[in-house]
C-alpha cells in the first residue's frame, strides 16, 4: 500500500512538472503614458494669456487597423513581416495608449487641461487635437518609427492648423526598448502639437 502511495504521489509531481513545463510565458504588459521624470517640461509662461487654464481636448487617436490590437505588433525581420506578440501587450487598446500618452504630455507641456468626454468651456477658447498614425513599426533591437498626422482647431472659431510629425528613434535591447522609443516618438509629437496650439492662441 505505502509502495503505491509513493508511486501516485511521484507520477502526480511529474505530471505537475509536465503541466508547468508546457504553460504559456505569461504576458507582460506595456504602457505608454511617460514616468513622472519622463514628462514634457512646462513651456515658459502660460499658454493661455488670460491666466485661466488652457482648454484642450485631445480625440481618440486613429490608427492602421493592423494596429488596432492590445499586442505589440512588431517587424519579423524576415522580409519585413509583422509578428503579433501574444506576451508583450498594451495596458489598453494602442489608441487609448496613444491618446492618453498625448494628452498626458500636452497638459504637462502647456499646463493645460483636458476636457474629453467633460464638456467644453462655454466661455473660454479651446482646442481641439486631432491625430491620425499613418505609419508606427519597429524591428526589436534596432529601431522604431513613425509618422502621425495631427490637427489643431480653436474652438469656436474653427480655425486650424495642421502638421505631421516623422522620427525615427534606436530602440536598443528588447520590446522594452521599442516601448521607450515609442515614448520619445510621441513626446516630439506633443512638442509639434504643442507649438501649433501656441500659435493659434495668439
Amino acid at each position: 500500500m505505502m509502495k503505491r502511495l509513493t508511486m501516485l504521489l511521484t507520477l502526480a509531481a511529474a505530471a505537475t512538472t509536465l503541466m508547468n513545463g508546457c504553460a504559456s510565458p505569461e504576458a507582460r504588459y506595456y504602457t505608454l503614458a511617460a514616468s513622472r521624470s519622463d514628462a514634457a517640461p512646462a513651456v515658459t509662461g502660460r499658454a493661455s494669456r488670460s491666466g485661466d487654464p488652457l482648454w484642450i481636448e485631445v480625440t481618440p487617436v486613429r490608427v492602421p487597423e493592423r494596429l488596432n490590437r492590445i499586442q505589440l505588433v512588431v517587424r519579423d525581420g524576415n522580409g519585413g513581416g509583422l509578428r503579433l506578440s501574444d506576451t508583450s501587450r498594451w495596458t489598453s487598446p494602442l489608441p487609448n495608449e496613444l491618446r492618453d500618452a498625448l494628452s498626458q504630455q500636452l497638459q504637462a507641456s502647456l499646463d493645460a487641461v483636458d476636457v474629453y468626454q467633460r464638456g467644453l468651456s462655454a466661455t473660454q477658447p479651446a482646442f481641439r487635437v486631432t491625430t491620425d498614425v499613418v505609419a508606427l513599426d519597429a524591428d526589436v533591437g534596432k529601431r522604431a518609427a513613425a509618422t502621425i498626422a495631427w490637427t489643431v482647431r480653436r474652438l469656436p472659431d474653427g480655425k486650424v492648423l495642421s502638421g505631421r510629425t516623422e522620427a525615427e528613434v534606436a530602440a536598443p535591447g528588447q520590446v522594452e526598448g521599442v516601448v521607450k522609443a515609442y515614448r520619445e516618438i510621441l513626446a516630439a509629437t506633443a512638442a509639434d502639437i504643442a507649438v501649433g496650439v501656441q500659435s493659434l492662441n495668439r
